[in-house]
């Protein structure tokens, strides 16, 4: 060693930075034998970073976040105080900065890095161009001093031509710097470009150059010793593209020449000697298309890219900058670089900076609690963290790194595989990330041929299209959080999970549906009715559950049920399964979809008939609907699986049910036209609904084309008797089958059906035994057995039924809470009418209210709003028009005797109006006319079908507006008609399920008593989110309630333990809570950090000279670098630059990527 050589050797060495740098330069010290000190702010004091450094710091109390470490005394005193012997400012920072240099030296403190001239020269734009120009480097043209005047900047751009760059003297990540393109345009950026660069750095110097179009960019790194053994080791292509703000892409150029490297090494050497560099250093150069490199700036510090370097060439660049800090030469056996020779570079390295920054917002970084934190690791990939661990707090105030991502391969498409596997393995909750961004960076053929340029992100918006993480375990327990919290309280009942029904499944199975295909839907019509046996409809999955409990049966219990169900159902007419109020339940209460559950069931019931309910001109709504809606709606229900249409009215009203008849009978399934019964076809006082009544609308339904005819018996009101004299006259008349729905709240509907059956009915609907009687269809085992022998045998089994009867009796118990409480027959519904799945739902609605006590009032107001109404059908929708206003009577105390007394001046429901405006049809024999007047109040009705006078649904404009609020891209055209039609079904219903399913994701998966009640404390359940992809769920604590009523609740997800805190919404809350941005308003904009603005006052965070780049907060004020043109401010009107793909993606924060190539 050269004797000249001087080493002190440091014993403990103090960080000036924060962050993955500060971990960094702790790593390579520990390595040294060197104690390590770190300083932070009151901010980090809970930052990975502090735990790293055997001593650590706080600085000044009163300082801010950045303040703090920018306050060059503050940290001197520590290190005074420390016993440091020396400062490594890292990046960013004080890192470039020659007054820190000074103190340190002052002090007595090694500064690692150049000396305080050296950065004088180097650290400025101006400066490094005039060191560049007198060692012979190639610039960009332009000029080597700041431009006072616009005059002077005017001449200049004419001599260099345009178009031209401004910069900021001081500039750093894009600030002050504007692309100019004529003349014209150059007062404006002019003036903009030195109002930034004064408010970012503090002065308003500018430079000018001739802007280089499409450039890459390059970066030499250099490290020199004491001795002026100096070395060019690598080139990296490269930081900085010429987008405005804190854009950092770094694309690598496989098409770089090699005489341009050699320029590049040449010139970087030439400068470096000129100015006498020390320590490490990168160079920056801009190639033209020509392959022209041209120096525009030094970055006297280590770089943040150094990792790539350090992989490919094997030195460890930062502890070498230490050792060279200690007095050693690179030749010197601890650095051991004996000559420029020894730099071998093998392989390719890749760079990514997972950051919390929102790519879809601009870049906005993101701040909150990370929930779960697991890394990509393995072969040829290292992790440099800063930021990053489960339960960390992401701050508003700094960098938004969490953790590089390096990796290191023999081939450059290796690194690129090895990079996507790392970034695909990582598990980041809690806060937004790039990573899909960058994901999408990798995979993109430009950057996979090595083709990347400085403005490739500009020009790239398919990067934008990010496929996000569905993050379904941590959606999944804020789900089960709110359940627990808001529903029992973490004090859920015992229930068992489902046994699935079992049957052979060996067994071929051929059933009316194959027949049904074999013969069409009239020769298997026609079939039916010429056979004796007596055909069963099931109507367990619809009818049956709707009536018993409000239609809260979930489709994962519905399908458990289907697969037996089909084998056991191979002798029935059909499964009724779909339709009615199952569509909007599902949305509404299950948070399902019912096309799903239609082809859950169409999947698992090949063999097996399914039928639908279909309510006539209101398709499965409770109101009309625009003819197209009607047709569109029929047409992809047949597509989806539906073999048989029943369609009816509810005021019987043939006319409403002509077109959706006409368009059932075009998709060639079998269309059932429907009559609703009420009144007594045996009472001889009976005007209305006679005999004759029902004959003569069946006849003009049969002369409709229609397959079959049914008697839909809602409330239960068709005693044996008439049945069989309804029955018997259908039959003498109709020369199609006949179909009979009835309840059973009464307790007859066994001895009714019996008696239609003696009358030759064709087709019954019942239920199974477990899920039969009351409000519901009659017992199907029991009608089976009594029927075993006869000629009108069902061909059913009684074991098989029992199998599925056992299954629904447990599932049954889960849904307890939504049954009406009736827990035996009640001939009361001969003289109050309601039908049976009203029943139910009747009930809840009154409990809701706290009128449950009232419910006999209820009833009784029933009946006298049905003879007010004119004695109607009814049956959904009108059955909920009789509800609503006996509801509406019993709240303002009116009844027959009082109504027109007292309820002249009162708005009546919405529906009571729409019923008597003939929104939903033409009773028979016409409205009261009295009552009409008073409710409408002058309003006009109408005489005409209502879908006739409605104008068509767009679904095309329907389509637009759901892809452009939701995320649809991953369905088909088909899946997009389907969801177009549920939305015009239902908008605001549809809208809730959709924004439910991306705050939850899918939860019909979960057990029915997980999803109803959430988990009891210990319990564990399990959740299937895909193939061989299983959730261990576990419910562990739930913590008391903070002055924000809100609570943390412990699980643990596949071991590892989550918390989410969620809202008790049973307290009440008197703290003062911030309003918080809707993410769906764009007139909302969310701020990272909490505070106020008044109107008038500009707020702007001023960003030190020397803070660092990366530390991102994005300002954008009215009139001030508008990119969108309109000169307003996007905090005011978001629509201005938000929606600009301009100002996206050249205003952006964008995200590192780093490369590296191998001359």
């Amino acid at each position: 060693m050269n004797n000249q050589v001087q080493i002190r050797k440091f014993k403990k060495v103090l960080v000036a930075n924060r962050g993955e740098i500060a971990i960094r330069v702790f790593r390579a010290l520990n390595e040294l034998g060197i104690t390590t000190v770190s300083i932070y702010s009151k901010e980090d004091r809970y930052a990975l970073f502090r735990s790293k450094a055997d001593e650590s710091y706080q600085l000044k109390e009163n300082k801010g976040p950045v303040d703090a470490y920018l306050d060059i005394k503050g940290i001197i005193e520590i290190a005074k105080k420390a016993n440091v012997d020396a400062i490594h400012p890292g990046y960013g920072f004080l890192s470039e900065n020659p007054d820190f240099v000074e103190a340190c030296a002052k002090a007595g403190i090694v500064f690692i890095g150049p000396s305080e001239d050296i950065m004088n020269a180097m650290g400025d734009k101006i400066s490094s161009k005039q060191m560049a120009i007198k060692a012979g480097v190639p610039i960009i043209p332009g000029v080597d001093h700041a431009l006072k005047t616009e005059e002077e900047v005017m001449k200049v751009a004419e001599m260099v031509g345009y178009p031209v760059m401004l910069k900021a003297s001081n500039g750093g990540g894009g600030r002050g710097m504007r692309i100019v393109n004529s003349a014209e345009d150059m007062p404006k950026e002019y003036r903009e470009a030195c109002n930034e660069s004064k408010k970012a750095f503090g002065d308003d110097q500018i430079f000018i150059e001739k802007y280089i179009r499409g450039p890459k960019h390059i970066e030499v790194q250099v490290l020199a010793d004491n001795t002026a053994m100096l070395f060019t080791f690598t080139i990296v292509t490269a930081p900085c593209s010429a987008v405005i703000r804190k854009c950092r892409i770094r694309p690598l150029q496989f098409s770089i020449p090699e005489s341009t490297r050699q320029i590049s090494f040449d010139s970087s050497i030439k400068l470096c000697k000129q100015v006498g560099y020390r320590n490490a250093g990168t160079l920056e150069f801009l190639v033209d298309q020509e392959g022209h490199p041209y120096f525009i700036e030094m970055n006297p510090r280590v770089q943040v890219e150094h990792t790539v370097s350090e992989m490919v060439t094997g030195i460890d660049i930062v502890a070498s900058q230490i050792l060279i800090a200690e007095g050693y030469p690179l030749n010197s056996p601890e650095i051991n670089i004996p000559s420029q020779d020894a730099v071998k570079c093998q392989g390719f390295s890749i760079q990514t900076r997972v950051t919390t920054e929102d790519p879809s917002n601009n870049f906005l970084p993101d701040t909150g609690k990370i929930t779960v934190y697991r890394s990509g690791s393995g072969n040829g990939i290292r992790l440099d963290g800063g930021n990053a661990y489960s339960g960390a707090e992401i701050l508003p105030y700094y960098d938004s790194l969490l953790v590089k991502v390096i990796t290191h391969d023999r081939t450059f498409d290796g690194a690129i595989r090895k990079s996507l596997r790392a970034l695909k393995e990582l598990r980041i909750r809690g806060v937004k990330t790039n990573v899909p961004f960058l994901i999408n960076v990798i995979n993109h053929e430009t950057f996979r041929a090595g083709q990347c340029y400085t403005t490739f992100i500009e020009e790239t918006p398919s990067l934008f299209q990010l496929q996000r993480s569905q993050d379904r375990a941590t959606k999944i327990i804020e789900f089960l959080g709110d359940r627990i919290v808001n529903t029992t309280g973490g004090d859920k009942p015992f229930y068992e999970n489902r046994e699935i029904p079992q049957f052979d499944e060996e067994k071929t199975v051929y059933g009316a549906r194959d027949e049904f295909l074999k013969l069409g839907a009239r020769d298997f019509t026609q079939k039916i009715l010429n056979d004796k046996k007596l055909y069963v409809t099931d109507t367990t999955m619809r009818d049956a559950q709707q009536s018993l409990m409000a239609t809260r049966m979930r489709t994962k219990d519905l399908a458990g049920a289907a697969r037996a169900t089909n084998a056991f159902m191979q002798n029935a007419y059909s499964v009724e399964c779909w339709g009615g109020a199952t569509f909007d339940t599902a949305y509404r209460f299950l948070k399902e979809s019912p096309w799903k559950r239609l082809e859950i069931l169409r999947e698992r019931m090949p063999n097996t008939m399914l039928q639908m309910l279909l309510r006539a001109s209101n398709a499965v709504g409770y109101s009309n609907y625009p003819d197209n809606v009607v047709k569109n709606f029929i047409d992809v229900s047949s597509k989806a699986g539906i073999d048989i249409f029943r369609i009816f009215d509810s005021l019987n009203w043939v006319e409403n049910m002509k077109m959706p008849i006409e368009e059932a009978l075009k998709t060639g399934k079998i269309v059932e036209g429907t009559l609703c019964y009420t009144g007594d076809v045996t009472n001889p006082n009976e005007k209305k609904y006679t005999l004759d009544y029902y004959v003569k609308k069946a006849k003009e339904l049969e002369a409709l084309g229609i397959h079959t005819f049914c008697i839909k018996d809602m409330a239960g009101l068709l005693k044996p008797y008439a049945a069989k004299e309804l029955i018997g006259a259908l039959k003498s008349e109709l020369k199609i089958p006949v179909h009979l729905h009835t309840h059973d709240s009464t307790g007859n509907g066994v001895a009714t059906v019996l008696m239609a059956a003696e009358a030759g009915v064709d087709i019954v609907d019942l239920a199974i035994e477990s899920m039969s009687t009351l409000t519901s269809q009659p017992s199907m085992n029991s009608v089976v057995a009594a029927l075993q022998g006869t000629e009108r045998d069902t061909g059913l089994d009684l074991d098989e039924l029992s199998e599925l009867g056992r299954y629904y009796g447990r599932v049954r118990k889960v849904y307890k809470q939504f049954e009406s409480g009736m827990n035996a027959p009640n001939v009361d519904i001969y003289k109050y009418e309601i039908p049976g799945g009203q029943y139910s739902n009747l009930l809840a609605q009154v409990e809701s209210m706290g009128m449950k006590n009232q419910f006999e009032e209820i009833k009784e107001l029933y009946r006298q709003a049905n003879d007010l109404l004119g004695n109607v059908t009814k049956v959904t929708p009108t059955s909920k028009v009789v509800g609503d206003m006996a509801i509406f009577m019993l709240k303002n105390g009116l009844n027959k005797d009082n109504i027109f007394e007292l309820g002249q001046d009162l708005s009546f429901p919405a529906s009571v109006v729409d019923y008597f405006k003939g929104m939903i049809g033409q009773p028979e024999g016409g409205f009261n006319p009295e009552l009409q007047k008073m409710i409408l109040k002058g309003e006009k009705p109408i005489t005409v079908r209502p879908g006739t006078l409605l104008p068509d649904v767009d679904f095309d404009a329907v389509k637009a507006m759901l892809k452009d609020k939701y995320d649809l891209s991953d369905f088909s055209d088909y899946q997009l008609d389907l969801k177009a039609v549920s939305y015009a079904l239902y908008p605001k219903v549809y809208e809730d399920y959709c924004e439910h399913f991306q705050a939850y994701n899918d939860v019909t998966r979960l057990e029915s008593h997980v999803y109803f009640y959430g988990l009891r404390r210990g319990e564990e359940t399990t959740l299937k989110i895909g193939e061989g992809k299983d959730l261990l769920i576990k419910f562990m604590e739930m913590s008391a309630p903070d002055e924000e009523g809100k609570r943390v609740l412990s699980f643990e997800i596949n071991g590892s333990v989550r918390e989410v805190t969620v809202q008790d919404k049973k307290l009440e809350v008197k703290s003062d809570k911030k309003l918080k941005a809707d993410k769906s308003n764009p007139a909302h904009v969310g701020s990272t950090i909490p505070g106020t603005s008044q109107p008038g006052i500009r707020q702007r965070r001023r960003r030190s000279e020397t803070e660092p780049t990366a530390a991102r907060t994005r300002s954008h004020e009215a009139g001030d670098n508008c990119r969108c043109q309109t000169g307003r401010c996007y905090r005011q009107d978001l629509r201005c630059c938000r929606r600009s793909r301009q100002y996206r993606r050249s205003a952006a924060v964008l995200p590192e990527i780093v490369f590296i190539r191998v001359p």
